[in-house]
């Protein structure tokens, strides 16, 4: 019988540095789902148990399993609030969710993971490395690492001690290769027996195997500077995987800004006018030929809108407040799931309806914030074909017109 490997995912929602942290969006997706993602992706492992004492935690954590197909491994346990606050340990964590799990599944587990929602760029691979090496390669415990290369000083308070090289002689500056190599602990992944863990009651006992990751995605979040650094790299450094026609069941679009390069032409009588794209209309009309229900929403009150989408045939909510209570609306009318929608915005009046999309999607263009919440971002700026672009993430760059089987029907208006 192969081993039972359980991922343990701390998520408090308690923390001073940042806010409800751990809900905090990287890439559009909050850190615990993140966490989350990665472990359930991660082949060696069995199950994983987020351990919480926020409720809206554990729901963030519930619906990334879901929307992976995977809730039946996803367990989520109530921390007792005698380890949830400031002083606890992550030890005390995944002793208590390593004693709920086996009590609830009357199942022995073998190997334990601890993995950090503050790793932002934790990936399975990582997870997995860390699992493999206890699971096959004979470590007690494991730990992800990156290569470090810098020379790392102290200060020895103190006038005959003074300054020093900890990993270096402050008198000699050898070349990187004739140095030793240095590893630096990233704080993402550990792995330990789990009958070795019971027993010591740390991380970090008998053979520690270290697991080498890719430096450039080392990075924990402990204050609102991590933050800002982790949403600038997630761009560049997450998977981009781009929706398909399977993903999605409905394509809201904003007007101003994603549908036009966001600015309005005045003439003398104050007549506004605005440019758009005849790409984005070939795609649109592509995307219901294909049989995708549409919707423009917009706070907009200009009458330009309604033009534009009688001339795409697309139904229109325009002058709208609260955009994202009004994509609600529309989606119970049309029995048509949120985390089914794919939403396209540009500024931040749109971060309400990103909350509520499961595929929530910026143009090239976005205001920043904007960008940093989205799940995809578009290569091309709003008014310049950004919507073509997407018609082809559904439908293939030749706009194949196939209708999705399970597409409920939405009528033009």
């Amino acid at each position: 019988m192969p081993p039972t490997v359980l991922a343990v995912i701390p998520a408090r929602g308690g923390s001073k540095g940042v806010p409800a942290k751990n809900l905090a969006e990287v890439g559009g997706v909050p850190l615990v789902a993140r966490a989350v993602r990665a472990a359930l992706g991660a082949p060696e492992v069995t199950d994983v148990v987020v351990t919480t004492d926020d409720g809206a935690i554990a729901e963030a954590a519930r619906s990334a399993a879901a929307h992976l197909g995977a809730a039946h491994r996803l367990h989520c346990v109530e921390r007792p609030a005698a380890i949830a606050g400031d002083t606890a340990t992550s030890e005390a964590a995944v002793l208590h969710a390593l004693d709920v799990y086996e009590a609830e599944r009357a199942r022995t587990v073998d190997v334990v993971l601890l993995v950090q929602c503050t790793s932002p760029f934790v990936s399975r691979e990582d997870i997995d490395g860390v699992a493999r090496a206890v699971v096959h390669e004979g470590a007690d415990t494991a730990v992800t690492v990156a290569t470090f290369h810098g020379f790392v000083w102290r200060d020895g308070h103190a006038v005959e001690e003074g300054t020093y090289g900890v990993n270096h002689d402050k008198s000699v500056r050898p070349r990187r290769q004739d140095r030793p190599q240095d590893y630096l602990e990233t704080g993402a992944a550990y792995a330990m027996d789990a009958a070795g863990f019971r027993t010591h009651r740390h991380r970090f006992f008998g053979h520690t195997a270290l697991v080498p990751t890719d430096p450039a995605r080392v990075l924990e979040i402990d204050d609102p500077h991590d933050l800002a650094r982790a949403r600038a790299l997630a761009p560049l450094l997450d998977p981009a995987p781009l929706p398909t026609r399977a993903d999605v069941d409905a394509v809201v679009l904003d007007f101003d800004g994603t549908q036009t390069d966001d600015r309005v032409m005045v003439d003398s009588e104050g007549r506004e006018t605005v440019a758009v794209h005849r790409g984005d209309g070939l795609g649109i009309a592509a995307l219901r030929k294909a049989g995708v229900p549409l919707l423009i929403l917009s706070t907009e009150q200009n009458p330009v809108v309604a033009a534009r989408a009688r001339k795409l045939q697309v139904p229109v909510l325009h002058g709208i407040d609260r955009k994202d209570e009004a994509l609600k609306r529309w989606c119970d009318e049309h029995a048509i799931a949120p985390d089914r929608v794919l939403y396209v915005g540009n500024d931040v009046n749109d971060l309400g309806c990103f909350s509520l999309a499961g595929w929530p999607v910026a143009v090239a263009s976005a205001h920043d914030s904007v960008r940093a919440a989205a799940r995809a971002v578009t290569t091309t700026p709003g008014g310049y074909g950004a919507i073509r672009e997407i018609a082809a993430w559904l439908l293939g760059p030749t706009l194949t017109t196939t209708t999705h089987p399970d597409t409920p029907a939405v009528p033009t208006k």
